[in-house]
């Protein structure tokens, strides 16, 4: 069924400096150039409540900062634009991001959009903008704080627009953060939603670019189910109310951030067509970006079947342990245990879980042609008839 078997050429480059482990934000010192002027960006504000605020402050030292705060969780470009417009009032040379993947994201955008010659709505295509490149961006160095969507170590933006219902994504080998700061010991104080959702995501993440078709990349193949094993391994460990232990954040947070920085991608063919669906569910009613991939994977596993046949069966031979009647039954088991994976982890399986009704599919299927997603999958033979198949699915 594979159009090829052999692993495909690739270009690999990640330029990001990780410091892991505990007390690891006062390396800030040594990874800020001593005359830079410091704009902290960070959420809705635990970073301070926690006082991981103060700690980057205090990294900081004699250098000048201020502060851009209330980056919402699918961050807003009209909002983060507030924060262009102080970088070029205030004379701001670096950006640290201090949350989870939207805030890195968002400051992301600031980094591109500050030094952009133009209107930065241009950067984004997908029926928003003109698609044009990002040719520079500030620096700009990461402390995370929620484990997701591996915007630590990637070159990946996604940015929501409020007036045009409509959340897009940008890659571009300029916005890598300088450095991330992962201390496990600040997913401490993470709520067990946020926490099921980093897992969830990160899985998603994975099977993006696992769920294709056979290219005989057997690395690749081997550490994208060594992440998938991991993320089985630790997940209840991970929401346990019990004790916290550190070693299974640290593997949690680490799992984590090498779930989408690259790595597995390398030499293989790209799905993507989850996130595309789920974006424009997140567009429509501001589900958590996790909560909506938890819904489509499996829906996409059942329609695309098919199509997905020969890893379907490696997925749920090698990751589930299927050993016993014939090849679609096997696939069956490892669709079956994949939503009990994400319900094990009180993850929404069904649009009724996310405020989703049946009337709503007309529109999200609308909108992926208005934002040229009407050939998706890594084969762009994803039609909008077959994602309407998939919402179908879901429900």
């Amino acid at each position: 069924m594979s159009p090829s078997a052999e692993i495909m050429d690739f270009e690999f480059y990640n330029p990001v400096r990780i410091a892991f482990g505990r007390d690891q934000v006062k390396k800030i010192d040594k990874f800020v150039p001593k005359d830079a002027k410091v704009l902290i960006t960070y959420g809705g504000g635990s970073a301070k409540r926690s006082g991981t605020f103060e700690r980057v402050v205090e990294a900081l030292g004699d250098r000048e900062w201020g502060e851009f705060g209330g980056i919402p969780a699918n961050p807003v470009f009209e909002y983060l634009m507030d924060a262009v417009e102080n970088i070029k009032t205030e004379g701001y040379t670096f950006l640290i991001a201090v949350g989870g993947g939207s805030v890195i994201d968002g400051t992301k955008f600031i980094a591109a959009a500050s030094l952009f010659e133009g209107d930065p709505i241009d950067i984004f295509a997908s029926g928003v903008g003109k698609g044009l490149p990002v040719e520079k961006a500030m620096p700009f160095g990461t402390v995370l704080t929620i484990p997701a969507t591996s915007s630590e170590m990637n070159p990946i933006t996604v940015v929501s627009f409020e007036e045009l219902q409509a959340k897009v994504s940008i890659k571009n080998e300029n916005l890598f953060p300088a450095f991330s700061i992962l201390e496990p010991e600040l997913t401490y104080t993470l709520p067990k939603r946020q926490l099921a959702n980093g897992l969830s995501d990160s899985f998603v993440h994975v099977m993006e670019n696992y769920l294709t078709y056979p290219v005989g990349a057997k690395l690749q193949d081997r550490w994208s189910e060594g992440i998938l094993h991991t993320f089985i391994e630790i997940g209840q460990e991970v929401l346990a109310d019990e004790e916290i232990d550190y070693n299974t954040r640290a593997n949690f947070m680490w799992t984590v951030t090498n779930g989408f920085n690259g790595f597995t991608a390398s030499g293989v063919p790209g799905d993507w067509s989850s996130h595309a669906l789920g974006y424009e569910i997140t567009a429509l009613n501001g589900t958590d970006h996790a909560r909506t991939l938890s819904v489509i994977l499996p829906a996409t596993m059942k329609v695309r079947k098919k199509e997905k046949w020969d890893k379907l069966l490696q997925y749920a031979e090698r990751v589930w342990g299927a050993d016993s009647g014939d090849e679609e039954a096997r696939i069956d088991f490892g669709i079956r245990k994949t939503e009990e994976f994400f319900r094990s982890l009180e993850m929404p399986t069904r649009f009724s879980e996310i405020g989703i009704e049946e009337t709503d599919i007309d529109y999200m299927v609308e909108q992926l042609e208005v934002h040229k997603r009407d050939r998706l999958s890594e084969r762009a033979d994803q039609t909008l008839d077959i994602s309407r198949k998939i919402y179908e699915m879901a429900l």
